[in-house]
C-alpha cells in the first residue's frame, strides 16, 4: 500500500472503518459458506477489535494519525476552557503580530534585495567626515567631477554609477494648471544596462544619453508609475513634460519591480545626469550617491583602495586653496579620511540611515513582549497542569510512554499558537502599514514594498514553532513527568509548580521592566526634542512654495507680495528661498575677519526679503533689516553663531564679508545686521554660522538677476492659518500669473516633520510598554491566583486558628513580589547597559534620570499592586469552616 493510500485513510477514519468491518465480515461469511460455524469463525480471527486495530495500523500512517487525534482531543479542550484559551490566543496574537509587524517593516527596509541582476555584488561609497561636534560620522555625497576621476581609477575592476538622491520635482504633462509632483532620479547612462534591468516598453537610458551637459532631454518611466498615471497606457511613449524649463520625452517603462534605489521612495522619472547642467562641472555642487559594482572576481578591498588614492589625490589639490587658522585638525581629518564600501544590495537611502537602529530597537521590544506573551501562556498552561494530573496519571498507567504525552501537550499548544498566529498576521497586515504611515508627513509618505510574500510566511512558520516550543515546552514537560500512583491518590507537589511559575513571573517582570524602561527614554528624548527652542515664532504662520516656468524679474515677486499683505487676517508677510527647516539649504564658504572657508563646517545661506524678521519674530540685535532697493551679494545679515565664529563675538554690523560663486568669482557683502541664532536645519544639530541675504539678486555683471522658484511665509490673524490657504494661493496666481504654488504648509507641520522618528519611536514603544503590562499583570494574577486556590486549605486553617488578614496577605504575596523585585533589578540591570545601544537615538536623555526610573518603577508597582487585589481579597475572605468540612 502506497504511502499517500495511508496518509489518505488517516484524514477519513471512518470511512476505513467501515472498510474494515465490511472486510472481515466477508471473511467470516466466507468462512460460513464454507461450513464453518459462525462463532467459530469469529473465535478464529481472535478479539474482533484487536484485528481491528491491527489491521488498521497497516492501513494508516500511525504517526499522522496520533498527530491528528492529538489535534481533536486538543481542540476539544481548547474549546471546553474557553476564558483561559481565549486570554491565551489574545496574548499571543498581540505578541506574533507585533513581531510579524517588526519583521515586514525591517525586510522591506533593510534586508529585501534589489530586483536587479547580482544584487550581492552593490556597493555604495562612504566617506569619513566630522559633524559639528567634531565627531565622526560617514558621508555619501560626491561631486560629478570627482566622480569621473574616481570612474577611471575603477576602470576594469569595477564599475561606477552616479545615481542621484530621488527627489519630489513638478512635472507638466499638459496645461501648467496640471502641474503634479513626482519623484525623479537622476542616474548615468549606462546604469540601466549595468543593472541587469529590462524594459516593459520602450528603451531605457544609455551611456550615449548621458554626454553632453543638457542635451539629452530623455525620461524612463518607472512601471509603478506608469500604471498610477496612465492606466498603462502603451502609448506613452513619445510623450512629452516639461519640468522647469526642460522638456522630457518619454522613451521607455520600466518593467514591474524596480522602482529606483532608494528604500522608502519609489522614484518616478529617470533622467541622465546630464541633465542637470548646472552641477556637472561644479566641483563644490554634492549631490549624488556613487554607487559600484564589482566585476566577476575582484575583491572589494582591491577596488577601495584604488578609489580612495583617487580621493586622495583630488582632495590633496583642493586642500591646497585652505588656509583657515585653527582648521588644521580639519584639513588633515579631510584628507585621511577613511573610504568604505557600504553593501547596496538591499537598496541605500536616507531613511535606511535614520531609522536602520529604530527598526532593530523595536524589533528588539517586540521580541521582549512575545517572550513576555509566552512567559504568561506558560504559566496558564502550568496552572491547569494540576487539573490534568489524574488524567496524564492514567495515560501513563494504561501504557503512554513520555513522548506521548509531550505530544500531547505540544499539539494542544501548537493549535493556540497556530490560531493566534492568524489572529496576529491580521494584525500585522494593519499595523505595518499603519507605522510606515509614522515615518512620513502625509505630503511625503514613505512608500515601502510591503508584499506577503514566501519571505514573511516562513517567518512566521518559523515564529509559530518557536512559539510553540517557547511557552509549550514547559507545561508539556511537567505534565509527561507526572507519578501515577501520587497522582491518582491525590499527592502532588505543589510548590514545585509554584517556583516554575514564579520563576515566570521573574522573567515577565524583567522584560516589562526593560520594555518601560527603553520607552521611558524614548519619550523622554521626544519630550525635550519637540520642545527644543527654534529662535523664531511657529504659531498661525502659512508657507507657500512657489514655482515659475522661467526666472521671473523680482518686481513679479514683489507684487504677488504686496497682494498677499492686503488679504483680510494676513498681520505680514515676506519671501524667502524656502522656509526654515524645510530641508532646503545652501552652503558656501565665507572669507571674513581673516578667516578662510571651512571645507567640514560652510555656512547657511538664505535669500529674504525685507520683513522677513519681523514675519518670523527672530529678534534683531543690532543694525537694520534689508531695505527694497538692496540685492545679494552687496548685503548681508548674519547670526550670533556667525559672529562667534568670525568676529570672536563681537558685534560684526558694518564690517564685511566675502562669497564665492561656482565659478570662483568672490563677491563683498556689507553686514547691515546681527540677529538671535535661529535654526536652520535639524533640531539635534548645534546652530551653524547662517548668512541672510537679500532674495532680489545681480548676476556677476550687476544686472537684476530673476529667480524661478520662491515660498511665501505668511503669518495670518486666524487661528488656524491653513483657512486662509486657498484665498492665498489664488492672489500669488493674481499678482504673477506665471506663478503656481505647488505646496502649502505651515511652519508648526514642518518642525513636527522633524520629530517623526521620535514620535514613532516614543509611540510604538509607549503602545509596546502598556501591552507587555497587561500581559505581565495577567501572568502575575495568575501565579497568585493558582496559589491561592493552591492554599486555601491551609489559608482556612490558619484563618481558624487566628490569623489576621494582614498575616495572610503577607503569606500569599512575599514570595510572588519578592521574585516581582528580582525581576525589577534584573530588568534594571538590562536596561542601563540598553543605553549604549540607544543612546544615538536620545536626545539630551541618560539611562539614570529619575524620570526614567521613576516611569517603569510606577507603572509596574502599581500594576502588581492592582493584578494581586483580587486573589488576596479572596485568601482574606475565605470561610474556615467550609475549608474544614471539607478536610
Amino acid at each position: 500500500m502506497s504511502i499517500w493510500s495511508r496518509i489518505a485513510h488517516v484524514f477519513r477514519p471512518g470511512s476505513l472503518d467501515r472498510e474494515l468491518e465490511e472486510e472481515l465480515q466477508s471473511h467470516i461469511d466466507e468462512a460460513v459458506e464454507n461450513g464453518r460455524d459462525p462463532e467459530e469463525a469469529r473465535r478464529a480471527f481472535g478479539r474482533m477489535l484487536q484485528t481491528r486495530e491491527q489491521s488498521r495500523d497497516i492501513r494508516i500512517a500511525t504517526w499522522l494519525d496520533s498527530l491528528r487525534a492529538d489535534a481533536v482531543f486538543g481542540w476539544r479542550q481548547i474549546v471546553k476552557r474557553k476564558v483561559t484559551s481565549g486570554a491565551a490566543i489574545v496574548s499571543l496574537a498581540l505578541a506574533i503580530g507585533a513581531c510579524t509587524s517588526a519583521f515586514r517593516l525591517v525586510d522591506a527596509m533593510l534586508l529585501r534585495p534589489l530586483p536587479v541582476s547580482d544584487p550581492g555584488s552593490l556597493f555604495v561609497l562612504n566617506y569619513e567626515v566630522l559633524d559639528n561636534d567634531d565627531k565622526k560620522d560617514t558621508a555619501d555625497s560626491f561631486e560629478y567631477p570627482l566622480f569621473r576621476q574616481l570612474r577611471a581609477a575603477a576602470q576594469g575592476q569595477a564599475e561606477l554609477m552616479a545615481i542621484s538622491y530621488a527627489g519630489q520635482v513638478d512635472l507638466t504633462f499638459g496645461t501648467d494648471q496640471e502641474m503634479e509632483k513626482a519623484y525623479r532620479q537622476y542616474v548615468s547612462g549606462w546604469t540601466f544596462e549595468t543593472l541587469g534591468l529590462r524594459p516593459e516598453l520602450g528603451r531605457l537610458l544609455t551611456a550615449n544619453d548621458d554626454v553632453k551637459p543638457g542635451g539629452h532631454p530623455y525620461a524612463v518611466l518607472s512601471h509603478d508609475f506608469w500604471k498610477r498615471r496612465f492606466g498603462g497606457d502603451r502609448n506613452v511613449i513619445g510623450r512629452t513634460f516639461r519640468q522647469g524649463t526642460t522638456a522630457y520625452e518619454v522613451v521607455g517603462v520600466l518593467a514591474a519591480g524596480f522602482t529606483g534605489t532608494e528604500t522608502g521612495t519609489m522614484t518616478d522619472v529617470f533622467v541622465p545626469t546630464m541633465m542637470n547642467a548646472k552641477a556637472i562641472d561644479n566641483p563644490n555642487w554634492s549631490w549624488f550617491r556613487t554607487w559600484v559594482r564589482l566585476q566577476p572576481g575582484v575583491e572589494g578591498e582591491q577596488v577601495r583602495q584604488k578609489l580612495r588614492a583617487a580621493m586622495l589625490a583630488a582632495r590633496q589639490e583642493k586642500a591646497k586653496e585652505w588656509k583657515s587658522p585653527g582648521a588644521k585638525h580639519r584639513t588633515e581629518q579631510y584628507l585621511n579620511a577613511a573610504v568604505t564600501l557600504e553593501s547596496a544590495a538591499a537598496g541605500v537611502s536616507g531613511m535606511q540611515r535614520a531609522y536602520r537602529r529604530s527598526m532593530i530597537i523595536l524589533g528588539v521590544l517586540v521580541a521582549l513582549v512575545l517572550l513576555i506573551a509566552c512567559a504568561n501562556v506558560a504559566n496558564l498552561l502550568t496552572a491547569q497542569a494540576t487539573a490534568r494530573a489524574r488524567e496524564m496519571a492514567l495515560r501513563v498507567s494504561i501504557g503512554a510512554g513520555r513522548a506521548r504525552l509531550l505530544q500531547l501537550v505540544l499539539m494542544e499548544s501548537a493549535l493556540l499558537a497556530i490560531i493566534a498566529s492568524v489572529l496576529g498576521g491580521l494584525f500585522a497586515a494593519w499595523s505595518a502599514p499603519f507605522v510606515v504611515s509614522m515615518i512620513n508627513p502625509p505630503d511625503n509618505p514613505a512608500r515601502l514594498v510591503l508584499p506577503a510574500d514566501w519571505r514573511v510566511l516562513g517567518f512566521a512558520v518559523v515564529l509559530t514553532l518557536a512559539v510553540t516550543v517557547l511557552f509549550g515546552l514547559a507545561p508539556a514537560l511537567r505534565a509527561s513527568s507526572v507519578k501515577p500512583a501520587s497522582a491518582l491518590k491525590g499527592g502532588e507537589d505543589p510548590h514545585s509548580k509554584r517556583r516554575l511559575m514564579h520563576a515566570l513571573v521573574a522573567a515577565q517582570v524583567a522584560f516589562c521592566f526593560l520594555v518601560h524602561f527603553v520607552a521611558g527614554m524614548f519619550v523622554s528624548s521626544f519630550d525635550r526634542l519637540a520642545n527644543q527652542p527654534v529662535g523664531f515664532s511657529t504659531e498661525r504662520i502659512v508657507l507657500l512654495d512657489t514655482v515659475a516656468k522661467k526666472e521671473l524679474p523680482q518686481v513679479t515677486w514683489d507684487q504677488a507680495l504686496e497682494r498677499l499683505r492686503a488679504v483680510a487676517g494676513v498681520e505680514s508677510a515676506a519671501l524667502a528661498s524656502w522656509p526654515l527647516m524645510s530641508g532646503n539649504f545652501y552652503t558656501s564658504g565665507v572669507w571674513a575677519n581673516g578667516h578662510t572657508p571651512d571645507r567640514e563646517q560652510p555656512v547657511y545661506f538664505l535669500g529674504v526679503s525685507p520683513g522677513w524678521l519681523a514675519t518670523m519674530k527672530i529678534p534683531l540685535l543690532n543694525g537694520r533689516e534689508f531695505r527694497r532697493n538692496e540685492s545679494n551679494p552687496d548685503f548681508a545679515i548674519v547670526n550670533e553663531a556667525f559672529a562667534r565664529r568670525y568676529f570672536n563675538g563681537q558685534d560684526p554690523v558694518g564690517r564685511t564679508l566675502e562669497t564665492s560663486d561656482a565659478k570662483g568669482k568672490h563677491f563683498t557683502a556689507q553686514i547691515v545686521g546681527l540677529v538671535r541664532d535661529a535654526r536652520y536645519g535639524e533640531l539635534r544639530e548645534a546652530i551653524r554660522p547662517t548668512v541672510y541675504i537679500p532674495f532680489a539678486s545681480k548676476d556677476e555683471n550687476g544686472a537684476p538677476k530673476g529667480s524661478d522658484w520662491g515660498a511665501f511665509i505668511v503669518r495670518t490673524a486666524t487661528k488656524d492659518p491653513l483657512d486662509l490657504a486657498t484665498v492665498l494661493r489664488r492672489e500669488v496666481a493674481n499678482g504673477g500669473p506665471e506663478l503656481r504654488v505647488s505646496d502649502v504648509s505651515t511652519q508648526a507641520a514642518l518642525i513636527r516633520s522633524k520629530t517623526l522618528r521620535e514620535r514613532m519611536l516614543s509611540t510604538l514603544s509607549m503602545f509596546f510598554a502598556a501591552v507587555a503590562l497587561l500581559l505581565a499583570s495577567v501572568g502575575l494574577y495568575g501565579v497568585l491566583d493558582y496559589s491561592v486556590i493552591q492554599r486555601q486549605r491551609e489559608i482556612g486553617i490558619r484563618l481558624a486558628l487566628g490569623a489576621r488578614s494582614n498575616d495572610i496577605m503577607r503569606r500569599v504575596t512575599t514570595e510572588v513580589f519578592s521574585m516581582l523585585i528580582f525581576g525589577a533589578f534584573i530588568g534594571l540591570a538590562l536596561g542601563i547597559a540598553s543605553e549604549r545601544y540607544v543612546e544615538t537615538l536620545l536626545f539630551e536623555v541618560k539611562a539614570l534620570q529619575f524620570s526614567v526610573l521613576l516611569w517603569p518603577t510606577v507603572t509596574i508597582l502599581g500594576a502588581s499592586v492592582l493584578a494581586a487585589l483580587p486573589p488576596v481579597f479572596r485568601a482574606v475572605h475565605i470561610d474556615p469552616s467550609s475549608m474544614l468540612r471539607s478536610e
